[in-house]
């Protein structure tokens, strides 16, 4: 059941989803307060194809418009899109199968690439490297902390796990990140079929470039929000690796929220020995005797530069660490 969210290209996006489903599926078109012709163009769709659901509402917002939306939804499987977003032909089917073949998946999402090509900025190209990189549930939930590890126009979900966890929430921060972290805690196991079969369009006026919930400062407050309801929960020691920018930032968030900041790691030398919120700054080498001394420790590996973390892998794989166990990787 494609649960659609109106914006800009209708016409292209209903005709490509309605293409790809059968006859019992419904396609929601939230159409969310639109000030132009939007209403009526869902309308006309609704009349000539009864699998066309108009949902006009007044407008809300982002979240608002999904809830009402997954509201609207009766099927067991939600899909989730963007109007000016490119589904592939066998993606709905595709993700439906995979579904059907796991059934201890509860959210199936895609391969995607950005487009226009020419529009598709660095950043965003490592992003989706990286994205495109987490296939398994193993590796996604290894690194959710990370980043989004899904493209929320590129998901189908199981609709009682969404119900399971509240559906879509607004915490101030990214609206999707939080749902993925909240099924994440929950028990839920997220794929992705190894295909690309969504085109993600970039460009300015996107809501990750314009709304104020999309900024690193927020992505921080959501990670930090989290890890104190699951990873840190019972944890007597958190260790910081990073005192650079990144772990400067999260670690503020984290001891407002009460984590019991022990030490940080970094290789500059000119930080090593000197002191950050109160505790002290050790290199890699003296991480395995700092280790030894600390109640329940975990390591958050908290660098974003790039190949920083491969190398922060490695060194901690020679300590004996255990990724997911007695460390994680946040950035």
């Amino acid at each position: 059941m494609p649960c659609f969210n109106a914006a800009a290209t209708i016409d292209e996006a209903v005709e490509s989803i309605l293409a790809q489903t059968r006859s019992d599926f419904e396609l929601i078109a939230v159409d969310d307060g639109s000030t132009d012709d939007t209403r009526r163009r869902l309308e006309t769709w609704s009349q000539r194809d009864g699998r066309v659901l108009v949902l006009a509402r007044p407008h809300g917002g982002q979240v608002e418009s999904l809830q009402a939306g997954l509201a609207a939804c009766r099927a067991p499987l939600v899909a989730r899109m963007d109007a000016d977003d490119r589904s592939h032909p066998d993606r709905l089917a595709a993700q439906e199968e995979f579904l059907r073949t796991h059934p201890d998946v509860a959210v199936v999402a895609c391969l995607v690439e950005g487009f226009p090509p020419g529009d598709v900025r660095q950043g965003f190209r490592l992003y989706l490297e990286w994205l495109n990189g987490l296939r398994t549930p193993e590796a996604i939930a290894r690194e959710i902390f990370v980043e989004s590890p899904l493209a929320h126009p590129s998901v189908v979900m199981r609709r009682a796990w969404l119900e399971n966890v509240g559906g879509y929430q607004d915490q101030g921060w990214p609206e999707d990140y939080d749902l993925w972290l909240r099924l994440h805690l929950a028990g839920a196991a997220f794929a992705k079929v190894p295909d690309v079969l969504l085109l993600w369009r970039e460009h300015p006026g996107r809501a990750t470039r314009t709304d104020r919930r999309y900024a690193v400062e927020n992505f921080l407050r959501a990670k930090a929000h989290y890890l104190m309801l699951g990873l840190l929960r019972g944890r007597e020691s958190v260790v910081v690796w990073g005192a650079g920018q990144m772990g400067r930032r999260l670690s503020k968030h984290l001891q407002r929220q009460g984590a019991p900041l022990r030490a940080f790691v970094d290789i500059d030398p000119a930080k090593i020995g000197r002191t950050l919120r109160g505790v002290p700054i050790v290199g890699p080498a003296d991480l395995p005797s700092h280790w030894a001394s600390l109640p329940r420790p975990i390591v958050l590996a908290a660098v974003g530069a790039r190949g920083a973390r491969r190398l922060i892998r490695e060194h901690l794989v020679q300590m004996g660490l255990v990724e997911g166990q007695d460390w994680w990787a946040v950035a």
